[in-house]
């Protein structure tokens, strides 16, 4: 089935109970396209509170039924959207592309596999997510099911549209829970656009909606009395006020990923070509919009002059990629807005003024749309914004170290604890400097990576629970301890 959308019919109409339909509200969403700044869509839809409680009663309405779906049958409707989504990779791509930037072949196309691939991992899970038993010596046999919690919501983030739409969808619906998708206010399109696959998949009316709209529609989805789980992705800010609201409003479940300001330590013994490689593709991907991109890179001493040598040289070849997204070539695409042009600019530019030397890069690339050059910064103050702060933009920073207790001890100097990194061919080294990052997630010789089987996400102020594997199933239920009298007569 292909979609019925794309750059010249765009979606813009709320999905809810299996239906386009127009928003209550006459508030609208203004879209530009980041590669040149030019219109692309001043109205696509923002859901209300009217919206949000109709798509919750939808939810209610259909949940019954969803749970009681047999395994087969839910794992076929996840398989076939998955396989939906395979087929109109192309075209879900573009949509994204058209508001973010992403190239297709270094992002697009990744993440729209992604997305797919995380629905059919979550499906093969439904009939063998088991509950457990315990022996029933003491007269009673407890069992524990896994129960759905009921009407869910994502809401994600602009710089992963597509391919977080899996890591919150698939483990709700999988395990029997309807689902309320709000996607980013910055790229709607893709999420838009998935209703006709939604219906060909299979799912009934209410299980899987779409709401479009900005912060207003997310406080909303926050704060309901009936919405039972809200899985978020995005800055801390954010993420603290959406746990304040659900704390308010109903004690719904709460998952956060949040920010990064991710390290990577590079020791004298590691393979130079390697943590080279790792460390600039890493603050690069995606135009370094990643919360887990490895932002500060820590290299001991010994190679501090030979590293330099190759991340300067790295990231020169990076900025030559720079270009259109629409254009095969291009590796690396424009920051997604104004506003985030803005902000990385005026990183860079505050930089300058005394917190670190400017190695490469800072420059605005042409005279339209929101190209930068991939830039570092050497000898960088510790107290620094730049050191500290999470610019979300191909920016990094580099420091040299003496020995492993000082590097450590700056690592975990943060509020963050997403992602870290460590490079060094001793692999008791390696394993003792994983164990001491307070991080969520530690790479041995990679960094900035993720897999849809093991749990993802941070500790400290980079969220609270985890995505993927059975963990991401586990934050979509409620276990249901059921105790049996065998006693009884």
């Amino acid at each position: 089935m292909a979609s019925k959308f794309s750059k010249s019919n765009l979606p813009k109409q709320l999905f809810i109970n299996n239906e386009y339909v127009d928003s209550k509200g006459s508030k609208k969403l203004t879209l530009k396209n980041p590669a040149d700044g030019s219109l692309v869509a001043d109205d696509v839809p923002l859901a209300d509170e009217r919206d949000v409680d109709i798509a919750v009663a939808a939810g209610e309405k259909a949940f019954a039924g969803w749970r009681a779906i047999g395994a087969v049958e839910r794992r076929n409707i996840l398989y076939k959207f998955a396989e939906l989504i395979e087929e109109n990779l192309d075209s879900l791509a573009e949509l994204t592309r058209i508001t973010l930037g992403a190239p297709f072949e270094t992002f697009g196309k990744f993440e729209a596999a992604m997305c797919a691939e995380t629905f059919r991992y979550n499906a093969g899970w439904i009939d063998k997510f088991a509950g457990e038993s315990y022996p029933q010596d003491d007269g009673f046999m407890k069992i524990v099911r896994n129960e759905p919690l009921g009407v869910t919501a994502g809401i994600v983030p602009w710089n992963g549209p597509l391919g977080t739409v899996g890591l919150k969808a698939a483990p709700a619906l999988a395990t029997g829970n309807c689902f309320i998708l709000k996607p980013s206010e910055k790229t709607p399109f893709a999420a838009l656009a998935l209703g006709p696959l939604i219906k060909a998949a299979g799912f009934p009316p209410g299980v899987f909606q779409v709401l479009s709209g900005d912060g207003s529609t997310g406080a909303l989805i926050a704060s309901h009395m009936k919405i039972r789980k809200v899985s978020f992705t995005g800055s801390i800010p954010t993420g603290k006020k959406i746990q304040e609201m659900a704390a308010k409003s109903n004690l719904k479940r709460v998952t956060l990923e949040l920010g990064g300001k991710s390290p990577a330590v590079v020791f004298d013994d590691c393979n130079l070509d390697n943590a080279v490689t790792w460390t600039s593709n890493a603050i690069t991907a995606n135009t370094g919009q990643v919360c887990f991109a490895a932002s500060r890179v820590y290299v001991q001493e010994g190679i501090y002059d030979k590293f330099i040598e190759g991340y300067k040289n790295a990231m020169k070849e990076k900025a030559s990629g720079v270009g259109s997204p629409d254009e095969k070539k291009t590796t690396i695409g424009p920051l997604v807005d104004e506003a985030q042009f803005k902000r990385v600019s005026g990183f860079i530019e505050r930089g300058q003024q005394g917190q670190g030397k400017l190695l490469v890069g800072g420059q605005r690339i042409g005279d339209k749309g929101y190209y930068i050059e991939p830039t570092v910064f050497t000898d960088v103050d510790p107290t620094s914004e730049i050191h500290t702060q999470e610019i979300f933009g191909p920016v990094s920073v580099v420091r040299s170290f003496k020995t492993e207790e000082e590097i450590m001890e700056l690592s975990n100097n943060t509020q963050f604890g997403l992602m870290a990194g460590v490079f060094t061919q001793d692999i008791n080294k390696a394993l003792r400097v994983a164990s001491n990052f307070d991080s969520g997630m530690v790479g041995v010789n990679c960094v900035s990576m993720m897999f849809g089987n093991a749990p993802f996400g941070g500790s400290k102020e980079s969220g609270v629970g985890r995505e993927c594997g059975i963990h991401a199933l586990r934050a979509f239920t409620e276990p249901k301890t059921v105790m049996i009298n065998l006693t009884y007569q």
